[in-house]
């Protein structure tokens, strides 16, 4: 039987965790016999969208583009996890439309979280107005209205937010369940 596509978008300020979880989540799905592209949005800034700024034309452009390469990826029984800020809710819904088996993922974390976690000190330059259109600062982010997973991350670990991802996932059936222990005799 083919793997199904499937397409996890995770979204939420920058420091939320969106990236930590795709990578912890990432070898467990392999193990389990998937195919899986991670598509990380520092990543793909240094790359596919080198050329695009972070005005809401650009963001727009950044994600329309990802979108294609989701799309192409997924409809090909790939299980490709999307790490983007992706800051507004009709842009995620225009990956919703595009993609195979769209799974909007909210990591959520107050933006003050985000800013104690943030080692690149982005917050601290986007408060002193030295970096423009930064999500949660001096640019809106919109959370998901019907997300189908959520994940607090100022409230549980790294791995009960994979463990919560997997537990999705297995449910819909799009990723096996792993096989039970066998007792040595």
């Amino acid at each position: 039987m083919a793997q199904e596509g499937f397409v996890l978008w995770f979204t939420g300020l920058s420091g939320a965790g969106k990236t930590t979880i795709a990578r912890a989540l990432e070898p467990i799905l392999r193990e389990r016999g998937l195919r899986v592209e991670r598509l990380d949005g520092d990543v793909v800034r240094q790359s596919l969208t080198r050329d695009l700024g972070f005005s809401r034309e650009d963001r727009y452009a950044n994600i329309e583009r990802v979108a294609f390469v989701a799309k192409l990826l997924s409809r090909n029984g790939v299980a490709v996890l999307a790490s983007f800020i992706s800051p507004y809710r009709d842009m995620r819904d225009h990956v919703r439309r595009e993609v195979t088996n769209f799974i909007e993922v909210y990591v959520s974390a107050p933006v003050e979280v985000c800013a104690q976690r943030d080692v690149k000190g982005l917050y601290a330059r986007a408060v002193a107005g030295e970096i423009p259109n930064f999500t949660g600062i001096s640019d809106p982010y919109e959370p998901p209205e019907n997300p189908e997973i959520v994940l607090p991350t100022h409230e549980q670990s790294v791995e009960e937010s994979v463990a919560a991802v997997l537990a999705y996932l297995e449910t819909r059936g799009l990723v096996p369940r792993p096989a039970p222990a066998v007792g040595v005799s």
